[in-house]
């Protein structure tokens, strides 16, 4: 894809300023009496005693005032969409404060109208009667989101590559995404997977282009992002594989060139996928079997960031991160899963996490721009919307993914909010260009 258009692409300007400090001047005088002398003397000390102890003080004022603003400067520069303004208002808002309404004008669309949606998240054609879950939009404390506008979202993609990278929940935030998509295009005919793959949860790679607009949506399966290597027959008996934590996922390379880059992790950094099925974490080719789960994660997120750092140009990319999704199991061993019929009252402790608390932290301290999606309070609140027993294999209950339509359509929706706002603020020149580029 040519051109220098800057894409998603988010800069900060820094202004310098010159700081020039001279010195007073001491003018010498000559004076006969020594009474005097000695007066002129002591005066010119303390002159320059004074001189001495305003310029330390100027410089440390200087140095503390660079200490203070210069990390806020770079703090706010990846955490400029936090707040959105909307509507042409100069007020900010954060998106993720706020709560579940009724909106009667949901689902944005029909999952069996869509031939991307797995059987399994396909809740109502799998016998679930209730489908109130389907009715609720999320509201900002201060703000309305955009109404999502399908026409204007696929000419904001057009000639683009966007990428998810990620487990199954990111599988399924592309698979809502894709039908979403699907509403605005006439010849449903022109939209398919490009490899003719049905889509499952073993491959690791998923494409859908969308020929009329000339852009494609794909997903790559990276449950850890970093690097899974069986071990040696001839190693620790109890170590099958290990995670490289401080080596990405062999299949980075793909992700490169995106126009938009959406990543996720979490749902696979527990005990039971990982010590339970022999797994343990490597560093710079060590072993680390003392190594908790929340200490290897954070180390991968940094080995992530400085992937992004490194090989993603942000004037073409836009990157996201997206927070981890609470689950709402009765019980996790026993696998006890009671799925509601209306959304929660209470969030019970579930709207921070550690894992997301990690992705923040680690964003913060990038080079390249990226916007964190701090969806883990909003999905804490919605027990109704997990596929429970409507799944395609009824005799185990689910209370980690989610039914589609659902709440990963509302996680597309604040991302179209982020796309919208940075093509609504090019020039019309340089949306024309952007529109035109191949």
């Amino acid at each position: 894809m040519s051109g220098t258009i800057s894409t998603f692409g988010r800069s900060l300007s820094h202004k310098q300023r010159a700081l020039t400090v001279s010195s007073p001047r001491l003018f010498d005088k000559s004076v006969s009496s020594p009474r005097f002398s000695r007066k002129s003397e002591v005066s010119r000390l303390f002159c320059v005693l004074i001189a001495l102890g305003s310029a330390v003080s100027f410089f440390l004022a200087i140095g503390g005032g660079y200490l203070y603003v210069l990390p806020n400067l770079t703090k706010a520069s990846h955490e400029e969409d936090v707040g959105l303004s909307f509507n042409g208002s100069d007020s900010f808002c954060d998106i993720f404060d706020g709560k579940w309404v009724v909106d009667n004008s949901y689902p944005l669309y029909n999952a069996s109208e869509c031939p991307f949606v797995e059987k399994g998240f396909n809740c109502l054609a799998n016998g679930r009667t209730n489908d109130d879950y389907l009715k609720w939009r999320w509201k900002p404390r201060n703000c309305e989101i955009p109404r999502f506008d399908v026409h204007n979202l696929l000419e904001i993609l057009r000639n683009k590559r966007i990428v998810f990278v990620g487990d199954s929940m990111s599988r399924t935030q592309w698979e809502s995404l894709i039908c979403l998509l699907m509403t605005g295009v006439q010849d449903k005919g022109s939209v398919y997977e490009v490899n003719g793959n049905k889509i499952t949860k073993v491959i690791r790679f998923l494409g859908v282009r969308f020929s009329s607009f000339n852009f494609t949506v794909e997903f790559y399966r990276s449950v850890f992002l970093v690097q899974h290597n069986w071990s040696s027959k001839y190693g620790i008996k109890r170590v099958r594989s290990t995670l490289k934590l401080d080596k990405l996922d062999d299949i980075s390379n793909e992700w490169i060139n995106a126009d938009v880059l959406i990543f996720n992790s979490g749902q696979w950094w527990v005990p039971g996928k990982l010590f339970g099925v022999g797994c343990y974490f490597q560093l710079n080719n060590t072993l680390k079997l003392g190594m908790s789960i929340p200490t290897a994660f954070r180390t991968a997120l940094e080995t992530w960031a400085s992937w992004i750092d490194t090989k993603i140009n942000p004037n073409r990319t836009r990157v996201f991160f997206r927070t981890f999704e609470p689950s709402h199991w009765s019980n996790l061993t026993l696998r006890l899963c009671n799925v509601t019929n209306q959304p929660l009252s209470e969030t019970k402790g579930q709207e921070s996490n550690t894992f997301s608390d990690a992705a923040l932290e680690v964003a913060r301290g990038m080079k390249v721009p990226v916007t964190v999606l701090r969806i883990t309070p909003m999905s804490a609140f919605r027990k109704d919307s997990h596929v429970g027993i409507w799944s395609d294999n009824p005799s185990l209950s689910d209370c980690s993914h989610w039914c589609l339509p659902g709440v990963p359509d509302l996680w597309n929706e604040m991302v179209f909010s982020y796309l919208h706002r940075s093509y609504r603020h090019m020039p019309l020149h340089q949306q024309r260009e952007f529109n035109s580029m191949d």
